[in-house]
């Protein structure tokens, strides 16, 4: 049997989030390539994950930290598995240890769905944790939110620049600013609701 590559696959929740953590885990593996993803793990639209799966072949090693780097959801987690498997393509979990080659035992499908249920379990006590947080900060009025990404100063000169763009092009705008065209567009809408109210006092 051929040996094959040992391909690793890095998923950190938002740009802002740094990976060095996971890559820490798997500096020592000897890794001939490694997919990062700057993403949810809901989110459906991770494109090095399927850039690494379309590069993997039979014999390569799949290696990801742990099963919730790879995977949305139990479903998902086994439906790729089972893919990679079918593929002749070994699947590895450093957190876990543990490694799925398709000729596995019932018992280690069965850590499969128990494990990755456990993950799953996880992030969702994380999430109600948070909502739960949130909720009592704002009962004690100490929820103030996300601050805001520009000051005022940023924000005047975001929508003079926007004005003097013929607001044309407001992508490129968002990218110098840092922020996201979502962002952008609330900055706007705000000075329109400030001028309007200004011009109608």
């Amino acid at each position: 049997m051929s040996k094959g590559q040992r391909v690793g696959y890095v998923r950190v929740s938002t740009v802002e989030q740094n990976t060095s953590r996971q890559n820490e885990e798997l500096k020592d593996l000897q890794l001939d390539e490694i997919f990062t993803d700057h993403a949810s793990g809901k989110d459906i639209a991770r494109p090095q994950l399927q850039l690494a799966l379309k590069h993997l072949r039979k014999n390569d090693t799949l290696i990801v930290y742990s099963m919730d780097r790879l995977a949305r959801n139990l479903d998902d987690l086994r439906k790729i598995v089972k893919d990679l498997t079918g593929r002749g393509i070994v699947v590895q979990f450093v957190k876990e240890s543990l490694t799925f080659t398709g000729e596995d035992s019932p018992m280690s499908n069965l850590l499969l769905s128990v494990m990755g249920a456990f993950a799953e379990f996880e992030r969702s006590l994380i999430r109600e944790r948070i909502k739960e947080g949130i909720a009592v900060a704002k009962q004690k009025g100490v929820y103030k939110g996300r601050k805001p990404s520009l000051d005022p100063a940023r924000v005047s000169e975001l929508i003079a620049r926007d004005a003097a763009n013929n607001h044309k092009n407001r992508s490129a705008l968002a990218r110098d600013f840092g922020i996201s065209r979502e962002t952008l567009y609330q900055y706007l809408r705000g000075n329109r609701q400030a001028e309007f109210v200004h011009n109608n006092a």
